[in-house]
């Protein structure tokens, strides 16, 4: 299941509220709450550098930060290897659908531009 941008904004804020039960906090949640992580990182960066990439640089970049997030969220709430290894798989597909529904599809863009 591939989170859009209501539901990983609210993962996102979960987490950072910290609303969550650790037990109860599953892999999709937390891939949600990292695509949306990796795009504000993302975005402040790019706003702050104000140079366009490409679309596929932009969602290679997103999924590296996906990643990290996910390892970095993972470890907080004391998830195993192979749920956070479930979360960085969901975190990628979630981070480059979520690119292309908002920058592709949505601003029918040719490249990332901030």
């Amino acid at each position: 299941m591939v989170f859009g941008w209501g539901e990983s904004e609210q993962s996102y804020n979960d987490v950072q509220n910290d609303n969550v039960n650790e037990g109860s906090f599953g892999h999709e949640a937390l891939a949600g709450a990292a695509s949306f992580g990796a795009f504000k990182i993302f975005e402040d960066r790019q706003r702050a550098e104000g140079k366009p990439v490409s679309h596929q640089f932009a969602k290679e970049l997103l999924v590296g930060i996906a990643g990290a997030e996910v390892d970095k969220l993972a470890e907080t709430k004391g998830m195993d290897f192979i749920d956070r290894e479930k979360a960085k798989r969901h975190a990628q597909s979630n981070v480059e659908s979520m690119y292309d529904e908002h920058y592709v599809q949505g601003q029918g863009a040719d490249q990332y531009d901030p």
